[in-house]
């Protein structure tokens, strides 16, 4: 016997935006939401500790576990490809952005119109005896309003009907002739008002001109000096590499010679040496003979030696030649170095409002970059306890297993993130690389006074982190709970620009190539950390995925 059940659409809406379920997830309870929907719910309930179902209302002391619904997941799939699909929002029942229904009772429909008569809104169903009644004929309805106590007179307690010509608000007929008695005093003081106005006005504009011309002056200066200061540093290097270049041709020119000369001795002492070893066979020899004859005619030529050649022109001191040429060199840079030194802690590099007008522009190639990396590492005491952490603290890798971490009020409990030691307040580079699914990079703010994101809060979740997602599907930028795809290409490292003076923070896929993905322009007002973020299944154990800061010095 085949068994046919007739399905409501509202069956699978979600109770919080009332739309079909996306992501179905389950809590404790057994009510299932979209995941994203629960999580915003749950998001705002962080600070007041407790967490509650907003359907039986049931309360739970420890934020609930997110699990994903696989039946509603696998059925709802299937009735997508049916044609099924959830009612909109708007099609009947009232949503946050709504105005509803003043007499339904449990789940309000939206209204059809609003009553300035009675006060009141009213669905389609309720709105009927505005039509047919001939009770309400002089009743003024009009397009949905949620603020229908704006039309009620404070001072008459009356419907305003009239409508003021001078600043085309409602009025009623008891208060028109005290306002033509406001409205000539008033039209006086609106006279010396704007003659004040006019003044400050005229002020101003004064202003705007001079600020206007110094800041060209200041242009003007700036790129001046930056010209001027090319030149003279330009000069000083050529200086520099000529007297460099002097230098290593008259090291080159003294070695060659001590060289040539040292050669030329090294070959007359071979040479001395096997005559003396020859001499001295011929001894032997002739030491042996017990021909009278030949030993009288042999020993002559045999016992002179001849006098030994003078061979003190070579150093045999050890000393080292060249040390004199690189002491005056020495000499000469400490000369150099000492004023240098002295007259630039004279020139002033702190930041003021006009080193705003002159950003440094933002490295082209990864040596430039480099320039400005920074080795950073993890701040246990924020490492959420689903993150191992290894490599001196610059890798995290999530595990299924809970790390015996202690109790920290930075630590993040819910999401496996951690955010670096190091506070970033100027011009940084690093890089993340990542093993797994996919990784979460990110900068943020760590302020005591704003728990959400120091305890709980996700990355790009808030107003106070600003973060990359890249996964198999892409890369995705997150902030203020706002995802905006980004293309680009894929690559397991992903280097960050940061400029917090300037307000500028770049993302990079970095390969053979520096490929820009995304620029954020804004105002920090806070120092910045580093962020990671790993990926994990709800409700599937995981473990493996890893990011790592770089080492690039």
């Amino acid at each position: 016997m085949e068994l046919k059940v007739q399905l409501n659409r509202e069956t699978f809406s979600c109770p919080i935006c009332l739309d079909l379920l996306e992501d179905p997830v389950t809590i404790p309870c057994g009510h299932s939401y979209c995941m994203n929907c629960i999580e915003s719910h749950f998001d705002e309930e962080d600070d007041n500790e407790i967490h509650s179902c907003p359907q039986c209302r049931q309360t739970f002391t420890t934020r609930p576990v997110l699990l994903q619904n696989t039946m509603l997941t696998v059925l709802l799939v299937q009735l997508k490809k049916t044609g099924l699909q959830a009612a909109p929002a708007d099609h009947c029942y009232a949503g946050p952005e709504d105005v509803a229904c003043d007499v339904c009772s449990g789940r309000k429909l939206k209204a059809l119109k609003s009553c300035l008569i009675c006060l009141a809104s009213y669905c389609e169903q309720h709105l009927r005896p505005h039509y047919e009644s001939p009770a309400f004929e002089k009743h003024q309805l009009l397009d949905p309003s949620g603020t229908l106590q704006v039309n009620i007179c404070s001072r008459e307690e009356e419907v305003m009907k009239m409508q003021c010509c001078d600043n085309r608000q409602c009025i009623c007929q008891s208060t028109v002739s005290t306002a033509m008695a406001e409205r000539t005093t008033r039209r006086d003081k609106i006279k010396l008002s704007r003659q004040r106005l006019s003044h400050r006005l005229q002020r101003r504009e004064k202003d705007a001109k001079a600020l206007q011309r110094e800041l060209e002056t200041v242009n003007d200066s700036a790129g001046k000096a930056l010209e001027e200061s090319e030149e003279i540093s330009a000069e000083l290097i050529r200086l520099v590499e000529k007297r460099r270049s002097d230098v290593k041709r008259e090291i080159r020119s003294q070695l060659n010679g001590k060289l040539t000369q040292i050669t030329e001795l090294r070959q007359e002492t071979e040479h001395e040496i096997t005559w003396l070893k020859r001499k001295d066979a011929g001894l032997k020899k002739l030491s042996r003979t017990n021909d009278h004859n030949e030993f009288q005619r042999c020993y002559p030529s045999l016992a002179r030696l001849g006098r030994l050649k003078d061979f003190s022109v070579v150093n045999k001191s050890h000393v080292r030649p060249f040390e004199g040429i690189t002491g005056i060199l020495s000499e000469v840079r400490d000369k150099l170095v000492e004023p240098l030194r002295e007259k630039w802690t004279n020139i002033p590099l702190g930041m003021t409002k006009a080193d705003a007008l002159l950003p440094e522009p933002e490295p082209e190639t990864r040596d430039e970059f480099l320039k400005h990396s920074l080795d950073i590492t993890m701040d246990p005491n924020t490492a959420n306890k689903q993150l191992l952490l290894s490599e001196g603290n610059r890798k995290a890798t999530y595990v299924s297993k809970a790390q015996s971490y202690d109790s920290h009020p930075d630590r993040f409990p819910a999401w496996p993130q951690v955010l670096s030691r190091e506070r970033l307040t100027g011009i940084h580079y690093w890089e993340v690389e990542s093993k797994g699914k996919g990784v979460k990079v990110a900068v943020a703010f760590k302020n005591a006074n704003m728990g959400g994101l120091r305890r709980r809060r996700r990355f790009g979740g808030n107003n106070m982190s600003w973060a990359l997602v890249s996964d198999n599907s892409g890369y995705k930028f997150m902030y203020n709970k706002i995802t905006t795809p980004i293309p680009g290409p894929q690559s397991s490292i992903i280097g960050l620009y940061l400029d917090h003076g300037a307000g500028n923070l770049s993302f990079y896929s970095v390969s053979d190539t520096m490929t820009l993905l995304h620029r954020v322009k804004t105002t920090f007002t806070q120092p910045l950390y580093a962020g990671i973020g790993l990926f994990h299944a709800l409700g599937v154990t995981a473990g493996g995925d890893s990011a790592t800061f770089c080492k690039l010095k």
